[in-house]
């Protein structure tokens, strides 16, 4: 048998399309990793900034000032 010229693949070949829908099935999608959940009652230290005089009304109760700006962030926050 003589040897016969192949025909040049074309992207609408039947077999292009094939594969590349074979590709588009196949191939995983990269999942965002989980959310990492807030632990209860476990705290982080951070630097704010606060206003003077928004501090001072918390200092004002005197200890547990801290708890009572984040109850009060907490509650902002809808939580």
């Amino acid at each position: 048998m003589a040897d016969q010229p192949r025909r040049p693949r074309t992207l609408n070949d039947a077999r292009t399309e094939a594969e590349a829908a074979f590709r588009k099935t196949t191939t995983k999608v990269a999942e965002a990793p989980p959310k990492p959940t807030a632990l209860p009652g476990v705290k982080e230290l951070v630097s704010l900034r606060i206003d003077q005089d928004v501090l001072e009304f918390f200092q004002e109760g005197g200890p547990g000032w801290q708890d009572r700006i984040n109850e009060a962030l907490r509650k902002a926050a809808g939580k």
